[in-house]
């Protein structure tokens, strides 16, 4: 693999272009969650129906990432994240213009395609590194940098809303959609080294991904790890302006704290998962999560209601998610190297449809009158089920012979 060289269309990309790329993914996702009460008054819809812009936008980025990973894999990362971002950019002005929120939720939904910066900023990153720890540990790098964008954009997100409407939200990630266009245009290299297969002769390799039980344990680990943040996505805005009484800033400064610990944790991942090794670095992530977590849902249960602990210990989830993500999606990258696009794409829809099935039960267990304690519970049993994941992955190497 040649170097890179910055604005260089012909070498692999900067660094700063896979950060911008994945951030962009991560900051569509939650710019404007402090702003679901304020839009769900301003269409005039239950706050239930709004939430479904979060829950639907995870559903359809999940069935993007079953394709995107073979099509990048067949026509190469350039192409199809050019074209990813044009269509986003259109859809994004179609929230703009919504007359209503049944439009808005389907521009919302299109919006998804989005997804296809983060699946293959990794896939990049494992054409470009050969190693399962250094890619790891790069993927570290790049998902540390990317948490630096979504942990400033619900606290914009709730400024702007009060300042000027939720709109400007929108408006945000139309400009920031049009630089990123231009970056990946100028400095993006090709780095897949493309195969003359049929999309269908791609999809049909699904099989020796999904006969693996190591990659069933990595994809379910990344799943119920980021599960517990999707549906903290989902119930958090309800919890933090109906539960608490905070305003859309001042929920979105609290939504801050989880993105904090999550760079915190990449930065772990990538200082040391090298030296640690991956599985064992999934290991401690998960463990961190559900330590967090079970000592909130004691506090909560024990009467302790609270807006600084519920968002303060999210901070854990936050940073257990910051050292489990980046190693549990190198193994899934590692399983078949040959089929990169195509593992990180059917792993990110495992991910994602269980996030935003989680996020869905967020919203329907936050009717009114409901306090913060379902939300809490329900984060719990995600992060169980993450520690139990990587057991099995390690249970499996150790059959296998593999470093554990």
């Amino acid at each position: 693999m040649a170097d890179s060289t910055f604005l260089n269309r012909k070498t692999p990309p900067h660094i700063a272009t896979l950060i911008l790329l994945a951030g962009l993914s991560a900051l569509t996702m939650n710019i404007f969650l402090p702003s679901l009460p304020g839009m769900a008054a301003w269409f005039g819809v239950p706050y239930a129906l709004m939430q479904l812009s979060v829950a639907l936008y995870l559903a359809l980025s999940a069935v993007l990432q079953i394709v995107i990973g073979p099509v990048s894999d067949r026509f190469g990362r350039r192409r199809v994240l050019l074209w990813s971002l044009v269509l986003f950019l259109i859809a994004t002005l179609g929230t703009l213009l919504a007359p209503n929120a049944t439009v808005f939720l389907v521009f919302r939904m299109a919006q998804a395609v989005i997804a296809a910066g983060m699946v293959l900023s990794r896939a990049v990153v494992r054409d470009m590194v050969a190693d399962d720890a250094q890619a790891a540990s790069m993927i570290g790098y790049v998902t540390m940098g990317m948490s630096i964008v979504p942990m400033i954009g619900p606290v914009i997100g709730g400024v702007l809303e009060e300042a000027i409407g939720w709109q400007a939200n929108f408006g945000l990630l139309l400009v920031l959609g049009l630089f990123t266009l231009w970056l990946t245009w100028a400095d993006l290299g090709e780095t897949a080294a493309m195969r003359p297969v049929t999309l269908g002769a791609q999809l049909r390799q699904y099989p020796q991904l999904l006969r693996s039980q190591r990659f069933w344990g990595y994809a379910l680990c990344a799943a119920f790890s980021s599960g517990s943040f999707f549906a903290y996505l989902g119930g958090a805005p309800y919890v933090g302006t109906e539960v608490f009484g905070l305003s859309a800033s001042g929920v979105g400064a609290l939504f801050a704290l989880t993105a904090v610990g999550y760079a915190a944790g990449n930065f772990v991942a990538g200082r040391f998962s090298v030296r640690i090794g991956m599985n064992r670095m999934v290991f401690i992530g998960a463990l961190i999560t559900l330590g967090g977590l079970a000592t909130l849902a004691a506090l909560t249960l024990a009467g302790l209601h609270s807006a600084f602990v519920f968002f303060g210990f999210t901070t854990f989830v936050g940073f257990g998610n910051g050292m489990t993500l980046p190693n549990a999606n190198a193994g899934l990258l590692s399983i078949k190297p040959e089929l990169a696009g195509t593992a990180s794409g059917l792993g990110g829809a495992i991910m994602i449809g269980g996030g935003a099935a989680l996020a869905a039960a967020a919203g329907a267990l936050l009717g009114p009158g409901a306090s913060e304690t379902p939300l809490v519970l329900l984060m719990l049993a995600s992060s169980v089920g993450a520690v139990l994941s990587i057991l099995w992955v390690m249970r499996r190497a150790r059959a296998l012979g593999l470093s554990a």
